[in-house]
């Protein structure tokens, strides 16, 4: 599919192989990194999935850093940094974009979303002794601070309310923070925003989550990306298997 035939916003991600200035160096050593080459986005819903320290989230982070977000996540206007803790690795991407563009888009993290909503928060301070206009910052993620809210809750009123369609929404491990029904109400929202013109590229474990059915899979596996049917995928034959045989599971785990 050409760019001009492009019904989505992210078409592929390459690295720049002979850019790279060493594979033994971080985080060019990890094995996902040392062997990627290309990975093409579906138009709708692409996930990566992976065990921990697969270097998923490495890649997520860097293909989003690429495309203009703020490392420790939020919108592209986000320019806050708690600490550099990103690699250099979006540097050698070559993303290919469509001639469509986004309207709208979000990073999240789930590990420094504390510090987006703190700098929600202070977009949204009035300055002592001064004459601020009340930003509203806050009004586009449910009108309340996200700190104010349990962890699942603000998870859940970003995605509800910050998220407006026509957007690219890349979100890395985003069932973090929610119970099993938020995940299957998230799940109906990111149809709904698909339907508005939208598509996400999701890091996640959530074999509730991974059902989206016109998405694709990219499962690691041995350091390489093999595109995977949900059925075959690692999150969802784990819990089926566990599900189906609690009791032998259970017993072999706790002897």
């Amino acid at each position: 599919m050409s760019s001009l035939d492009a019904t989505h916003y992210l078409l592929s991600l390459q690295l720049l192989r002979d850019k790279v200035p060493s594979f033994d160096a971080y985080p060019f050593c990890l094995e996902t990194v040392r062997q990627l080459e290309r990975i093409d986005f579906h138009p709708k819903v692409t996930y990566i999935i992976g065990e921990n320290g697969s270097g998923k989230s490495t890649l997520l982070e860097a293909l989003a850093t690429a495309y203009g977000f703020n490392p420790e996540g939020g919108t592209r206007n986000f320019n806050f940094a708690t600490r550099a803790s990103h690699s250099p690795l979006h540097q050698y991407l070559r993303l290919a974009k469509s001639f469509r563009k986004p309207r709208d888009g979000f990073f999240l993290r789930a590990e420094s979303f504390y510090n987006v909503a703190s700098n929600i928060d202070e977009l949204d301070k009035d300055e002592p002794g001064a004459y601020k206009p009340p930003s509203h910052v806050r009004d586009s993620y449910g009108g309340k601070s996200l700190h104010q809210q349990s962890h699942g809750e603000s998870f859940f009123s970003l995605i509800t309310h910050r998220f407006g369609g026509q957007g690219l929404y890349v979100l890395d491990e985003p069932e973090a923070a929610l119970s099993a029904a938020r995940q299957m109400a998230m799940l109906a929202r990111i149809h709904a925003l698909v339907q508005d013109s939208s598509q996400f590229i999701i890091a996640t474990h959530s074999p509730i989550l991974l059902a989206y059915p016109d998405a694709a899979i990219y499962q690691i596996h041995d350091g390489a990306l093999h595109l995977t049917a949900y059925e075959d995928c690692t999150p969802f034959r784990d819990t089926q298997h566990f599900l189906n045989n609690h009791q032998a599971y259970l017993k072999r785990l706790l002897s």
